[in-house]
């Protein structure tokens, strides 16, 4: 046996692990353990920042405009002059009426752009990611201007969404 075939069949006794795939896939039919799939193209993520919202979809993979070229940090002593800024996770679905807002989290995170230094808590950006995903409403902890901007956005963005969204999010977005 040469090298070639003994890197072949060691390559083949290993263990296969599961793996996630993250893709847009409309079909629902089970596969088996390790086959599933997150669709995440109904997810959308807007920053709030200051008296701004706004759509960037490279918050998705920590790259969004406000995250670019910041050194993040679990502990927030270490950032003691950041300004604060929010990810909103929000989630489209699609009901009889048409399309509307269906999942709706808030992750708080603090940025000093002159210090490039940032704090976030990952696990709490994932898991929010996750509730909004999963149809939930999330907002306790956005003040009255950031809820305000962000109904302003959802709103301008399509207004006949945000008709047909649920009253939990009207609620929770109420002045």
């Amino acid at each position: 046996m040469d090298i070639n075939e003994q890197n072949a069949q060691a390559a083949d006794t290993k263990k296969k692990l599961p793996t996630l795939n993250i893709v847009s896939s409309k079909e629902t039919k089970h596969r088996g353990f390790g086959q599933g799939s997150i669709d995440l193209s109904q997810l959308s993520s807007v920053i709030i920042d200051g008296a701004e919202a706004y759509l960037d979809l490279g918050a998705l993979h920590a790259k969004s405009k406000v995250e670019k070229g910041i050194k993040f940090t679990v502990n927030a002593e270490e950032v003691p002059n950041g300004r604060p800024c929010w990810i909103v996770w929000v989630a489209v679905d699609f009901n009889e009426e048409g399309k509307y807002y269906a999942g709706v989290t808030s992750c708080e995170m603090r940025i000093d752009t002159e210090a490039r230094k940032g704090w976030k808590l990952l696990v709490d950006h994932v898991n929010r990611m996750d509730y909004a995903l999963k149809r939930r409403i999330m907002l306790d902890n956005l003040g009255p201007e950031q809820k305000a901007v962000l109904k302003q956005l959802l709103v301008d963005n399509d207004p006949d969404m945000w008709q047909r969204s649920d009253a939990a999010l009207h609620e929770a977005l109420a002045n």
